[in-house]
């Protein structure tokens, strides 16, 4: 079993919001912040982390990934909120 991640990547000017899973936590916030990834995060430069969950299990993370992108937007800024009211960037949490 493969452990994997659910994470938030926003923008600090706009507070929008890109929503994925990987087992890779420090390596996809990476390539997110250095704008490797072509797409929506990139397009509208998505380069924070603002919330992340781990799970034992990738195709878990997957699951909860599909589940979350269906959920109105309202819902998702309340979850980063919560634990995370300033917006701060994670990233280097996840480093050490």
């Amino acid at each position: 079993m493969k452990p994997g991640f659910v994470y938030l990547m926003a923008n600090d000017r706009t507070r929008r919001t890109y929503l994925g899973s990987t087992s890779n936590l420090i390596q996809r916030a990476y390539q997110h912040r250095e704008a490797l990834i072509e797409g929506y995060s990139k397009a509208h430069q998505c380069f924070r982390l603002v919330w992340f969950d781990q799970f034992d299990d990738i195709q878990d993370a997957r699951r909860r990934e599909h589940q979350m992108k269906k959920w109105p937007r309202g819902w998702k800024v309340e979850l980063i909120e919560k634990e995370n009211p300033n917006w701060d960037d994670l990233y280097d949490l996840i480093l050490t």
